[in-house]
C-alpha cells in the first residue's frame, strides 16, 4: 500500500501494455482457482478485479506497473493457502477504500457486508490525531488487529499484502526498506508465527534479513552455501541410513534434509555471539510418519541409529507450542560427530507447521472451528480484546501486543492438570492473570510444586503453580516491575488507573463541597440547580468526571464552587481561599495514589502541614517550614490547608539523621534499638565526617510524632549516639 504512486503521463502504448500485464495476472489467477472453487465463486472475483480496476485506473506502482497488479498478486498468495472467495475478492479490493474514492458503503453495495468489512479491516484510518509516526502506525495496528478479533481474515489479507510488498521493496529507498523491514519483523512476522503460518513467517524473515542488511546476507549466504558443498555428501549419507533403519522396522515416513534459514542463523549467532562455525546446527533432518503413535516409535529407532545429545529433546506433541505447532525435536550426534537435529511429526502435523490457521481452510463460525491451530488462535484473539478493554491508548496497546508476540515460552500447569503457556521470564503474577484477570487481581501468594514462593518468582517449564487469592486484595504498583505478559501489564495498570479514578473523584467531592460551603451551597443542591451548562462549557461527560479533575489538580475546586454559585453571595465576608476561612480538608492518609506526601520533608500524622496540588497526580502534602515551598506561596489558588484526622491507623515514613562516633558494631546498635521501638528501617546513608564519628541517615517508618520521640529518646539513651536530627529538605 505504500508503494502507491499516481501516474504523471501515461501514453496509450504504456497503458495497452499494463492492461496486458494485469490481465495476464487476472487470468492466471483464475486458472489457478479452477482447482478448489465453483465457476460462479470465479465469476465473482473477477467482477471484484473490474471494480478495483476500474478505482486504481491511472494508479501506479514506484515499479511502474499498474496499481491492480498489487492486489491481484496478494489474492494469488491467498489463494496458493487455498482460501475461501471471499476472503480473495478482500484481497482484490483492499486498498479501494484507502486509496480510491470508493468507499466502504459503495463495497457494501456492490458485493456484501462481509466483504466490505474485510475491507476496511485491512484499510489505514484516513483520519488520526497522532502527533507522530509511531503513533499513527500504533493507531492503524490496533484497528486492524480489532478487526482480526471478528475475523481472523483480515490479518491474512495484510499478511500477504505485506509479503507482497517486501517481494517487490527493491524499489524504495535504503532508509524507508530499513524502516519497513523493522515494522515488518517487529509486527507481522511475529504475528504470522503465533497463527502458525510458518512459510509467511520465515519468507518475511529472508526478505527483511536481506533489505535490512544486506552486506550480512550476503556474506552469510555465500558462507552457507560453502558449507552446504561441505555437508551434502554427509547429510545424504544420514538421510539414507534413517530411511533404512525406518524400512526395516516396519515404520512408513518420508525422511528430508533440511537446512536452517538464513535469519535464523543470523539471530542465532547475534543473540548468543556466535562465529558462523560455532553454529553446529545448520543442517537438520525431518521425519513425517502416518501417525502420533509412530512419532514415537520412529523416534526409539532413531536413537538407536544415532546417540541422542542428553536435555536437548522436547516433546511438542503432548505439550504443543502456542501456535498450535506439534513436532517431536531431538539432537543427535551423527556421522563424523556432526551434530545433527531431528523433526519427528505426522502429515497433519507438517501441514499446521506449514500454514497454521490456514491449513485445510474453510472458513466456519469459532463455535464450528476445530484443530489446535484454531483453538490457539481463538485463545489468542480473546487475548487481544483483554488487552484492547485495559490499554490505556494506541501505544500502550502496541506495547502489550508486541510483549505477547515474543517466541520463547514456558508451560506450566494448574493444580487440575490444565497448562498455560506463557512468555519466557513470565512470573506467579502472569501465571495468575493468565487464568483470569480477578484471580491476578486477588492474588495474595502462591506455591510453586507445593512449595510457597514470592510472587516474583520466574517460573520453569514443567513446574506446577497454585495461586492464593483473598477478597479484597488489589494489585501492587511494584508488580508492573516485574511482570512480563501483556495481559498481565494491562490489566494491572487498568486497575490501577480506575482505583486512582475512584480516589480521585472523592477526593474532587470532598473539596468541591468544601468550596460550596462558603456560598451557603451543598454539592446536591448545585447538581439540582444543573451543571449541565458547567460541564459543556468544561467538555466534561458526567459530574465525576468534573469530581475527578479537581481531586487530580487539574481543576481548583474554589473557582469551580465560584462558577457553580454564579450571583449567590459568600456566607462570610472574606473571599473563600482555604488559607483563611473555610475548614481544612481533613486527611487520614489513606487516600490512596491522589494524596501524596512530598519526599523532601517525609510528613507524618500531627506534623504542621500544608497541601499544594500537583497537575495530574492531585495533593501533595508537605510540613510547614519545608524550603521547597517556597515556589508554592506565589501562587495562592494551588495552595490549601489540610489537616490531620483525629484517629489514624497506618506507618508513615520519615527521614532521621544520627550522629555516632565510630565504633566497631555501632550500625548494629543503632538498628536493634530501632527495631525495639517497632520502627522498620527502610534504607540507611553512611556519611563520614572524619575519623571520629559518622552521620547515619536512615529512612524509617513511624506511626506519628509520638512514636518518633518515643524512638529518639531510646537512641539518645545510647553512648554511641552524639547527635539526632529529623531530616528536611
Amino acid at each position: 500500500m505504500s508503494q502507491l504512486q499516481t501516474a504523471q503521463a501515461i501514453t496509450p502504448a504504456q497503458r495497452e501494455v499494463w492492461s496486458k500485464e494485469a490481465g495476464f495476472r487476472i487470468a492466471d489467477l483464475c486458472d489457478y482457482l479452477e482447482s478448489y472453487l465453483d465457476p460462479e465463486q470465479i465469476k465473482e472475483i473477477y467482477r471484484a478485479y473490474l471494480f478495483g480496476a476500474n478505482y486504481h485506473s491511472g494508479q501506479t506502482r514506484k515499479s511502474g506497473e499498474p496499481y491492480i497488479c498489487h492486489p491481484i498478486a496478494v489474492a494469488r498468495i491467498l489463494a496458493e493457502m487455498q482460501m475461501d472467495y471471499k476472503c480473495l475478492i478482500g484481497a482484490v479490493l483492499h486498498d479501494v477504500i484507502e486509496d480510491t474514492s470508493a468507499t466502504k458503503k459503495m463495497v457494501t453495495e456492490e458485493f456484501d457486508e462481509e466483504i466490505a468489512d474485510l475491507v476496511d479491516g485491512v484499510s489505514k484510518l484516513t483520519k488520526i490525531d497522532s502527533v507522530s509516526h509511531a503513533e499513527a502506525q500504533a493507531d492503524n495496528i490496533r484497528k486492524m488487529l480489532l478487526a482480526m478479533t471478528k475475523d481472523i481474515r483480515v490479518i491474512l489479507i495484510k499478511l500477504a499484502d505485506r509479503l507482497h510488498n517486501m517481494r517487490t521493496l527493491d524499489v524504495m529507498r535504503p532508509k524507508k526498506r530499513r524502516r519497513i523491514s523493522s515494522e515488518t519483523l517487529d509486527i507481522y512476522a511475529p504475528i504470522a508465527n503465533r497463527l502458525g503460518l510458518n512459510h509467511i513467517r520465515l519468507e518475511l524473515e529472508e526478505l527483511c534479513f536481506a533489505a535490512a542488511w544486506p552486506m550480512r546476507h550476503r556474506v552469510l549466504h555465500k558462507s552457507v552455501m560453502t558449507m552446504r558443498g561441505h555437508r551434502k555428501e554427509l547429510m545424504a549419507h544420514i538421510e539414507t541410513a534413517m530411511q533404512q533403519r525406518l524400512t526395516e522396522e516396519g515404520i512408513t515416513g518420508q525422511v528430508q534434509a533440511r537446512e536452517k534459514h538464513l535469519y535464523s542463523v543470523y539471530k542465532k549467532m547475534r543473540d548468543k555471539k556466535l562465529s558462523f562455525t560455532e553454529v553446529v546446527d545448520l543442517f537438520g533432518i525431518r521425519i513425517i510418519v502416518d501417525s502420533v503413535d509412530t512419532c514415537y516409535r520412529a523416534l526409539g529407532v532413531v536413537h538407536n541409529l544415532y546417540k541422542p545429545v542428553p536435555g536437548r529433546f522436547k516433546d511438542y506433541i503432548a505439550i504443543p507450542k502456542a501456535n498450535g505447532y506439534q513436532s517431536l525435536h531431538t539432537s543427535l550426534i551423527g556421522s563424523h560427530g556432526v551434530l545433527v537435529e531431528a523433526q519427528i511429526r505426522t502429515e497433519e502435523m507438517h501441514e499446521i507447521s506449514e500454514s497454521g490457521i490456514a491449513a485445510h481452510w474453510v472458513y466456519k463460525s469459532e463455535e464450528e472451528s476445530t484443530g489446535a491451530a484454531h483453538t490457539y488462535a481463538s485463545d489468542w484473539l480473546k487475548n487481544l480484546l483483554d488487552l484492547q478493554r485495559d490499554a490505556g491508548n494506541s501505544m500502550e496497546f502496541l506495547e502489550h501486543v508486541k510483549i505477547d508476540l515474543f517466541p520463547d515460552e514456558v508451560h506450566v500447569f494448574t493444580p487440575k492438570g490444565g497448562i498455560k503457556v506463557l512468555a519466557k521470564g513470565s512470573t506467579v503474577i502472569d501465571f495468575a492473570y493468565a487464568v483470569h484477570s480477578d484471580v491476578g487481581n486477588q492474588c495474595v501468594a502462591a506455591r510453586v510444586d507445593r512449595q510457597l514462593v514470592p510472587l516474583r518468582t520466574k517460573l520453569l517449564s514443567g513446574q506446577t503453580v497454585e495461586v492464593i487469592t483473598a477478597e479484597g486484595a488489589s494489585p501492587n504498583p511494584s508488580w508492573l516491575d516485574f511482570v512480563v505478559t501483556g495481559k498481565a501489564r494491562a490489566s494491572i495498570r487498568s486497575f490501577l488507573k480506575n482505583l486512582k479514578r475512584q480516589e480521585a473523584v472523592e477526593l474532587g467531592r470532598r473539596m468541591l463541597e468544601r468550596g460550596l460551603e462558603a456560598y451557603g451551597l451543598t454539592l446536591e443542591e448545585a447538581m439540582a440547580d444543573g451543571v449541565n451548562a458547567l460541564l459543556s462549557d468544561f467538555k466534561l461527560d458526567s459530574m465525576n468526571d468534573l469530581l475527578e479533575k479537581i481531586g487530580l489538580g487539574d481543576r481548583m475546586a474554589l473557582l469551580v464552587a465560584r462558577r457553580i454559585a454564579g450571583d449567590r453571595k459568600l456566607a462570610q465576608d472574606e473571599e473563600p481561599f482555604p488559607t483563611n476561612s473555610a475548614q481544612p480538608l481533613v486527611i487520614s492518609g489513606t487516600e490512596g495514589m491522589v494524596v501524596g506526601f512530598a519526599k523532601c520533608c517525609r510528613a507524618i500524622p500531627w506534623d504542621d502541614i500544608v497541601a499544594v496540588f500537583s497537575p495530574g497526580k492531585g495533593i501533595v502534602v508537605h510540613r510547614q517550614g519545608c524550603p521547597n515551598l517556597g515556589e508554592f506561596r506565589k501562587s495562592g489558588e494551588n495552595w490549601m490547608d489540610v489537616r490531620w484526622e483525629e484517629q489514624i491507623d497506618g506507618e508513615f515514613t520519615t527521614e532521621v539523621g544520627v550522629e555516632v562516633g565510630s565504633k566497631r558494631g555501632v550500625l548494629a546498635t543503632v538498628a536493634a534499638a530501632f527495631a525495639e521501638m517497632e520502627s522498620n528501617i527502610e534504607n540507611v546513608v553512611i556519611e563520614e565526617r572524619d575519623g571520629l564519628s559518622s552521620t547515619l541517615e536512615f529512612t524509617v517508618s513511624v506511626r506519628n510524632r509520638k512514636h518518633l520521640a518515643r524512638i529518639i529518646k531510646r537512641l539518645r539513651a545510647l553512648p554511641e549516639v552524639m547527635s539526632i536530627t529529623r531530616m528536611m529538605g
